[in-house]
């Protein structure tokens, strides 16, 4: 018979994907800024809508942060399978829109259950924290890339969370804040909290103009074969017909370079299979994701340890704030039958003004970007992502035992201590989620899978979230009545132990070398005892073939030097 083909060039798997990452880093930095912009005014809201009395609006403030975390838990999960089905860009653009609602129900709030409503319905409408993770997962097809990867999604969380409470606490009431530039009678009077989250849509609708424009659906059954940048890149062209030019290129032989050796070339259907090295098959159905077993033992096991960490980072988000200006107590301030009556200087906090605590904040949030934007690279290239994991784990009880004793240091020594402490807490905490979500990715037991996993790590982590604070704050509480606020922190270390013995009972077993086939080019053939003219050939059936061969190891959690190993695949 005679074979025609259009060979297209791989694109380079080595060349790290900035571009689109960026794309997906200015859609996400919008985020954290438009949902925490609500943190420096959620109490006065409260009190503005005079909701309730002083001494519970902190806790009904609670509530109007948490409602967002709530909902997104409800809905996480949808969103990630929607994301399997019509794709990761559309779901990833309804997730900005839906914030783009929930700021402006909130700015129009006219009482606190409106308010309420805007939180809740922005969580609910958005589930895109697990439809990005699982965009990062496609994009960085080359496992040495991944730890750059995976940190650049916290580094861009950790920038909006400073950028956000700036904006609420700078524009919210902007009447009395700015009397001179607004007026009383004006808009912002009548909605006092509308010009923070105006801004933020505003942010928004840039990161929805950004990634309807230029971002790259990464869904690997929803995208073209050729694309605009694979046709510059076609390096080996067969006319489809004889053709009676003497410039004609040769037709490209199936036997060299990249495509193995072929004893023959049989018709199959559009899929995607994995095998081993030796041919045989890893998963029958691994194009599948409908047929194909998601939750696996070992995607379990990594969502729950991912619940478990978030659980207890909350707790020591909301614990920080409030330990640090709560008011110190000396043993002359409790009563005498107290058990810890002798650990006095534990009974309180450090007594902190709120311009200090918003000092020691920020220097914690340049902590946190320089760990995810140096340390987490090199740590991880260092050591291997499965090692680091272990490490960081092991030592995250540390800080939750060491905060409370900072109450005994000397007032030269207090700052110092402070500071280690949210050293030891940041290169722990901001190096355990991004492998956590490389680990997660590893275990998707197909790609197509890997949407509805993300969107279940989603949904573990905002319940968890959910969960964090208001407990947290209960035996904050519970502690400050029997005059030992170390309940609190240590109660969060013996969760921070519980997933520490955890992550050792995670199955950790490498798969073998796979290598997937894909379809890829188009190949028409006729039969080969046909010799007539080009135009007799249009009575004799025309019949497509769909190959590709990629090698590569799918080793779950593999180091830099395994990743290089590859195994040639023979077809016969």
């Amino acid at each position: 018979m005679v074979l025609t083909q259009t060979r297209i060039a791989p694109r380079d798997p080595d060349k790290f994907p900035a571009a689109q990452l960026f794309l997906l880093a200015l859609v996400r930095v919008a985020e954290p800024i438009a949902l925490t912009s609500i943190f420096p005014y959620a109490w006065k809201l409260v009190l503005r809508f005079h909701f309730s009395s002083e001494s519970d609006a902190s806790f009904y403030a609670g509530l109007l942060i948490a409602a967002f975390a709530l909902a997104e838990s409800v809905t996480g999960m949808f969103w990630g399978s929607l994301s399997d089905r019509i794709g990761r860009k559309p779901v990833l653009l309804m997730g900005c829109a839906g914030t783009v609602v929930s700021l402006l129900v909130v700015g129009f709030s006219i009482n606190f259950w409106m308010a309420l409503f805007g939180r809740f319905l922005g969580g609910a409408l958005n589930g895109n924290i697990g439809v990005i993770q699982t965009m990062v997962a496609e994009v960085v097809t080359n496992p040495k890339h991944e730890p750059k990867a995976y940190a650049v999604m916290p580094f861009v969380w950790s920038l909006g969370t400073i950028i956000g409470p700036t904006i609420g606490g700078l524009f919210a009431d902007p009447v009395n804040a700015f009397p001179g530039h607004f007026s009383e009678d004006g808009i912002f009077n009548k909605f006092p909290f509308l010009l923070p989250n105006i801004i933020c849509v505003g942010l928004m609708v840039v990161s929805i103009l950004a990634g309807y424009l230029c971002l790259e659906e990464t869904h690997p059954d929803m995208q073209p074969w050729s694309t605009e940048e694979d046709l510059k890149d076609t390096i080996a062209e067969t006319p489809i017909f004889p053709t009676q030019s003497n410039q004609s290129m040769p037709a490209a032989s199936l036997t060299q370079e990249s495509y193995g050796t072929f004893a023959e070339v049989s018709e199959q259907p559009d899929e995607e299979w994995n095998v081993r090295a030796d041919g045989s098959s890893v998963s029958k159905e691994g194009s599948d994701a409908g047929k194909t077993r998601w939750l696996t033992k070992q995607v379990l096991m990594l969502t729950i340890a991912l619940g478990i960490f978030t659980y207890h980072s909350m707790t020591f988000d909301h614990l920080l704030p409030i330990f640090f200006e709560s008011n110190r107590i000396t043993a002359d301030d409790m009563r005498t039958a107290d058990l810890v009556s002798q650990y006095g200087s534990l009974a309180g906090g450090l007594g902190f003004s709120m311009q200090e605590v918003g000092f020691v904040l920020t220097v914690q949030g340049i902590i946190a970007l320089i760990i995810q934007a140096i340390i987490f690279p090199l740590m991880a290239g260092w050591l291997g992502i499965w090692r680091t994991f272990i490490l960081v784990t092991t030592l995250h009880p540390i800080c939750y035992f060491l905060m409370p004793w900072l109450a005994l240091l000397s007032p030269e020594l207090l700052y110092p201590g402070i500071y280690g402490v949210l050293i030891v807490r940041n290169l722990t905490s901001i190096l355990a989620y991004p492998l956590l979500l490389i680990l997660i990715k590893e275990a998707s037991p197909a790609p197509n899978c890997l949407g509805k996993i993300n969107g279940l790590a989603a949904s573990t982590g905002a319940a968890c979230r959910t969960m964090a604070s208001p407990a947290a704050g209960f035996l904050y509480g519970l502690g400050m009545q029997i005059h030992f606020t170390p309940v609190a922190w240590w109660a969060s270390a013996v969760i921070a132990i519980l997933g520490a013995i955890q992550a050792f009972f995670i199955n950790r077993r490498k798969r073998g070398p796979t290598h997937k086939i894909r379809p890829v080019a188009s190949y028409r053939f006729l039969n080969s005892q046909t010799h007539a003219a080009c135009d007799e050939y249009e009575d004799i059936p025309k019949r497509t073939v769909h190959i590709r061969v990629q090698q590569g190891l799918d080793s779950g959690y593999c180091t830099e030097n395994e990743v290089d190993e590859r195994t040639p695949l023979t077809i016969i």
